[in-house]
């Protein structure tokens, strides 16, 4: 996302391999127009029209500007910096009293996404946070009692960028991303090296098990890969 590229997010559990105990601890809510099949299931997911969840809290209705998440290409272009305004709908649901078994676990430690691990403090009250370029742009905190309740931002851009929502780590909106003056998002430089360096290596690691014959032509394409991040990355801050 910070070089450009709009990739959309999907949550899933990977029954079997990383949870053994059950499926449905990651899910997938995708927003609907017509009746529920599963073509139009899989095109909500290819839009971005989702959010991912443990199922203990919810973004529902995201949006810059009115613009919803997964509808017109979840742009919002503007010819000049500016501020945007961001709403969502959300809800978020933990007992009253803290569950202390799961929220003082490592993030490396299972589960991995739950809505316990947000709590704040000993209270009901959960962050919702405003993600700008993969970094926090403000809070607001949201009392996690199950109801639903509008939040907004007004947020100042001065440059192309992708926006998303989350409650972390139980719930995370697809980006929207908002160009100006037609510029492309190139957010990082250091995200663009990081690309760079992640093509040279799988080329490292697959390079030695493609047939000789093979070789030359994988060596061309990702070559192109490189060409392509050199680009982004002359492009990018300098951050």
């Amino acid at each position: 996302l910070n070089v450009g590229f709009r990739t959309r997010i999907s949550g899933e559990t990977d029954f079997p391999c990383i949870y053994g105990e059950r499926v449905g601890l990651g899910r997938s809510y995708v927003k609907l127009d017509g009746k529920l099949s599963y073509d139009a299931w899989t095109e909500g997911i290819r839009d971005g029209r989702t959010y991912v969840s443990d199922g203990k809290s919810h973004l529902l209705d995201f949006k810059v500007n009115g613009v919803q998440v997964g509808t017109q290409g979840s742009e919002v272009k503007l010819k000049q910096a500016g501020t945007v305004h961001v709403t969502a709908q959300v809800a978020a649901r933990l007992d009253e009293q803290p569950n202390e078994a799961i929220r003082k676990l490592r993030y490396d430690e299972k589960p991995y996404w739950d809505l316990e691990r947000a709590r704040l403090g000993n209270t009901r009250a959960v962050p919702v946070e405003l993600i700008v370029n993969g970094e926090v742009a403000a809070r607001r905190n949201l009392v996690a009692d199950g109801a639903l309740r509008e939040i907004a931002f007004d947020l100042s851009l001065a440059r192309s960028s992708w926006v998303t929502l989350r409650i972390l780590p139980s719930v995370h909106s697809n980006p929207i991303f908002v160009t100006i003056n037609d510029q492309p998002i190139r957010a990082s430089r250091q995200s663009a090296e990081w690309c760079l360096k992640a093509v040279d290596q799988c080329w490292g690691q697959k390079a030695p098990q493609i047939r000789p014959a093979e070789r030359g032509a994988a060596e061309k394409a990702y070559e192109v890969a490189r060409q392509v991040y050199r680009k982004i990355l002359a492009e990018s801050e300098s951050k």
